[in-house]
């Protein structure tokens, strides 16, 4: 009877571990499998800089908690250059806490989080934005996300957030085609232009105007100033046509 007994508990841990590997289903529905589906996509990409000293630091926080509870992000860029990821792109991962953009709520559960090794206080390295630009052009290809929604944690919660800092290079990713930026050659704005309607537009929730303005600032001007400057007009009609300018749907991403 032993080996009896023995082959019955292995056959159950069998289904067990079998259960454990499939996607949850309602016990009140009859289950009647459909293959036309695709796991979920995220719709953005969020960039943070760490706020700490190393990569093995964050590494070790992202992977436990912070003050405010635990924390994660699905990748990680060492200032070497090192791409770390720590989570699967089809999960959500806890990196954009409470924040907003373009109307969307729940960031967590609509974007890809990056982590980027940085106090807050130094350039970013060669070799972290050249890993970044690699892995934004692989993200974006294989997701189909539109290239324009890659913002930082700061435009997506201003009153809370300012990474990454005023010493991102945001220009340049732009120029490598992420994210947007304003043209060197830029149309004057109509009669009747809006600046707070275009930074709704860019995607910026502006329940607390002032910070929202700061964060827009640090973004596309290298300034946190809370009111506006020279100059902001100019920049945000111009994002505004190249808004405009976009197709109206991302494209899709191969099978």
């Amino acid at each position: 009877m032993k080996p009896l007994k023995l082959a019955v508990a292995a056959l159950l841990l069998a289904v067990l571990s079998g259960c454990a590997s499939t996607l949850p289903r309602n016990p009140l529905a009859d289950w009647q499998a459909s293959p036309n589906f695709q796991p979920r996509r995220a719709r953005v990409i969020v960039l943070h800089h760490t706020a700490m000293d190393n990569a093995q630091a964050a590494l070790h926080v992202l992977q436990t908690e912070n003050s405010g509870g635990p924390v994660s992000s699905h990748y990680l860029i060492g200032d070497d250059g090192h791409l770390y990821q720590l989570v699967s792109e089809q999960s959500r991962a806890w990196h954009a806490g409470g924040s907003r953009w373009a109307g969307i709520s729940d960031l967590n559960s609509y974007s890809i989080g990056i982590e980027l090794d940085n106090n807050g206080h130094e350039p970013f390295s060669e070799a972290q934005l050249q890993s970044l630009l690699v892995l934004l052009e692989d993200i974006v290809e294989r997701n189909g996300i539109q290239p324009h929604l890659v913002v930082g944690h700061g435009d997506i919660a201003p009153t809370k957030k300012d990474d990454p800092s005023v010493l991102f290079p945001w220009r340049r990713l732009a120029e490598a085609g992420f994210g947007l930026w304003p043209r060197d050659v830029r149309a004057a704005p109509p009669p009747g232009f809006d600046p707070w309607a275009a930074m709704r537009l860019v995607g910026y929730d502006l329940r607390e105007p002032s910070v929202a303005l700061a964060a827009f600032h640090r973004h596309f001007r290298g300034s946190e100033e809370t009111t506006w400057l020279p100059g902001d007009a100019e920049i945000l009609y111009d994002l505004q046509l190249q808004l405009m300018e976009l197709p109206a749907t991302a494209p899709q991403p191969p099978p």
